[in-house]
């Protein structure tokens, strides 16, 4: 039996071939002597595996046989790839020299750190953070994430401020190391999110079983970002308000579960009327979607947590803000990480 790889690199495309073309060459130079990459391709329409095939002939390629978002997509490409580290690239990520090894390092250097991500920053700004992950996430105690970096739509440009290691509450999916056993013994992402904030669960549900997610800055790399759903996309309002009140449902303490998920949802209803009031009618409508998908399937996503509950060490309080961040960011105008209060985080 062939030995278990070190660290697979995964590269989900859907529909990507000028992604693939543009960054697969720079992930495979900085990438081939430490780790596989393998890219799996998820029921693709255009000519991206023909593409492949011809251009990269020795790259491995997984396909998929639908189309079921992100989540079902890593789910079902993973089951085919015997690593101990996986690496979830996304296909519209520029990578640098050494961007692999210091992470690893990190992860061998203790084993209750399931997940890490790099430094984020933008590909079209290369000095400032990143929106998907930039150097690390973070949740608020209505389920709002944010990042060190990045608040809403106000981004830091990247001064050496968060060159440190740190545990972290969630790591991008943009460019997402994970132990392989974790993921599994967690039972992968929940396709139920298809797109949009799965990581952040999976990162929630490892972190109430006792793992560690960290970020690390001695690796960086650049994201374009909006690769499948553009940032003003209504759907991805849709995919982002429904997704978020589902990972609250499930991963939240018992403490005050009932009463944090009403405030959520009535600060979610004032979200909406702004949509519609700036004559943003298509994300109202979004948001109202979102609700009524969460409500129809809210039983369900109650008993996963009940589910859950049987799993959980000790509810999690590491980097989440035991404030409100919509009220930080925008009554008390706090637009950067280092102007919060430290009296908000937890631990």
């Amino acid at each position: 039996m062939p030995a278990m790889t070190k660290v697979a690199v995964v590269i989900l495309n859907w529909n990507g071939r000028d992604l693939l073309e543009k960054f697969l060459p720079g992930v495979l130079t900085n990438s081939s002597s430490a780790a596989e990459v393998i890219v799996a391709d998820n029921a693709s329409t255009d000519d991206s595996v023909v593409f492949l095939q011809s251009r990269f002939p020795n790259v491995r390629i997984i396909k998929n046989v639908v189309n079921g978002g992100f989540a079902k997509g890593y789910n079902d490409a993973l089951k085919n790839v015997d690593a101990e580290y996986y690496v979830l690239l996304n296909s519209d990520v520029e990578v640098t020299q050494g961007w692999i090894e210091p992470v690893i390092r990190l992860m061998d250097s203790d084993n209750t750190i399931a997940a890490c991500q790099p430094k984020l920053l933008s590909y079209y700004h290369k000095n400032q953070f990143e929106y998907a992950g930039a150097a690390g996430g973070y949740i608020d105690k209505y389920g709002y994430p944010f990042c060190r970096g990045r608040i809403f739509d106000s981004f830091e440009n990247d001064n050496g401020q968060y060159d440190d290691t740190r545990e972290v509450h969630w790591a991008t999916g943009a460019c997402l190391f994970i132990r392989s056993s974790a993921f599994h013994k967690a039972g992968g992402l929940d396709e139920d999110f298809f797109a949009h904030m799965e990581e952040i669960d999976l990162c929630w549900r490892l972190k109430n079983t006792g793992f560690k997610v960290m970020y690390c800055a001695q690796s960086t790399v650049y994201h374009v970002g909006a690769g499948t759903l553009a940032k003003n996309s209504p759907r991805k309002t849709y995919l982002n308000f429904r997704n978020n009140l589902i990972l609250l449902c499930k991963n939240h303490a018992h403490q005050f579960f009932w009463v944090k998920l009403f405030l959520r949802m009535t600060l979610d209803g004032i979200a909406g009327l702004k949509f519609l009031f700036s004559g943003d009618a298509d994300h109202f409508v979004a948001v109202l979607k979102a609700h009524w998908s969460f409500y129809s399937t809210f039983f369900r996503t109650l008993q996963k947590r009940n589910q859950l509950k049987k799993e959980v060490k000790q509810y999690t309080t590491s980097a989440i803000y035991n404030r409100s961040i919509v009220v930080d960011y925008f009554i008390r105008g706090k637009k950067h990480f280092g102007e919060l209060p430290a009296s908000g985080f937890i631990a």
